[in-house]
């Protein structure tokens, strides 16, 4: 049933954050030998000049997924002025991708102790620049 209303709400409505201009047409990646062996396309999107652009793509052999939108955006981000959807919808379309991508994860064998984890926490790192303006948070952090 949910993906059911995932399916629905990514082909039908306006149910995850784009903001993009120059995105990869579909036209141009199955031209691209390279990137047509590599990746399937799972889906299109427009673009504010109504230009039809590659979203979502997905490896044929490898556990690689790339996103051409913003599957968290819907959850996480508040900026009234990039006019990000919150519906119930939008939100099972964040839920959904999340539980992809940890089930992909999932598959590795490669497996950290609990130390490592540990070490490894955002909340052991501060961030380089974190703030407000009117467009949500943000908070960057850069590893050297």
């Amino acid at each position: 049933m949910a993906n059911d209303v995932v399916r629905s709400s990514l082909s039908s409505s306006t149910a995850t954050f784009r903001n993009y201009r120059y995105g990869l047409s579909p036209q141009r990646l199955l031209g691209n030998e390279k990137l047509s062996s590599f990746f399937d396309v799972l889906t299109t999107s427009t673009d504010e000049y109504d230009q039809v652009y590659v979203s979502t793509v997905r490896s044929r052999n490898y556990p690689v997924t790339g996103f051409q939108w913003h599957p968290e955006k819907n959850a996480f981000e508040w900026a009234e002025r990039q006019k990000i959807p919150h519906t119930e919808d939008a939100i099972l379309v964040t839920q959904h991708a999340a539980n992809f991508l940890v089930s992909e994860g999932r598959k590795s064998s490669t497996r950290p102790d609990e130390q490592e984890v540990r070490d490894n926490l955002i909340y052991n790192h501060k961030p380089t620049y974190g703030g407000k303006a009117g467009k949500g948070y943000d908070e960057v952090y850069i590893f050297a």
